[in-house]
């Protein structure tokens, strides 16, 4: 029966499938994946796989290597620390623009503590999938209430690089997820009071307790 336009095509749906399990760490960063596997796995030919690993080549998610398989790109040394470097740089920017009004920054922190709620939900369900994409979309509601769009736009290409480490951090120590909730109430009040330097001070310290580093 031919694809529909309702129904995902096999290359799209085996896109989805790999890079979810490399964002999971069930692809591991360093192993091989073979076509074969993930064929296997979806019920379809490796043609749509190989699509699949083409176009997560592209997006440096993978190293093809004929006749062996794919390399799961591995966070590569520094990469964590750029991708904070970056988040600080606009979040404390977005935060500045934030608590000189105080009706806006009344409306983000109601926005944040929205997302804190689902996340809190999904942390007491264990669904660590879940709680990664919040956690992103937690900070990304803080960003798109500084008004800047380009800013707003260019974070969001850091989302997926924000799930994959917050799910590492909760791998590696999952009681951080606890902490982590708990710095958002925090960063979402000083919003509310208008106080940028406690901000700043939280977000850096917040970037420790999930992710070990930050100057």
């Amino acid at each position: 029966m031919p694809e529909t336009s309702s129904r995902p095509s096999a290359a799209t749906r085996a896109y989805a499938h790999t890079k979810s399990a490399i964002l999971a760490g069930r692809f591991a960063g360093g192993s091989l994946v073979s076509e074969g596997e993930v064929a296997t796995e979806l019920g379809v030919s490796r043609t749509p796989v190989r699509e699949a690993f083409l176009r997560l080549e592209a997006e440096g998610w993978m190293r093809l290597f004929p006749k062996k398989g794919a390399l799961v790109v591995p966070v590569a040394p520094g990469e964590q620390h750029a991708v904070l470097d970056a988040r600080l740089l606009v979040e404390e920017h977005a935060a500045a623009h934030v608590v000189a009004e105080p009706a806006r920054a009344a409306r983000a922190a109601d926005g944040m503590r929205e997302v804190l709620a689902r996340q809190r939900t999904a942390w007491q369900a264990g669904a660590e999938a879940e709680f990664a994409r919040l956690d992103a979309e937690l900070h990304q509601t803080l960003v798109r209430a500084g008004g800047n769009d380009l800013l707003a736009t260019f974070y969001l290409t850091l989302e997926e690089r924000q799930e994959r480490m917050t799910r590492g951090s909760l791998r590696a120590v999952p009681a951080v997820g606890s902490a982590i909730l708990e710095e958002h109430a925090t960063l979402a009040d000083d919003l509310e009071h208008g106080d940028l330097e406690a901000f700043s001070a939280h977000l850096r310290a917040h970037f420790v307790t999930a992710f070990g580093e930050h100057r």
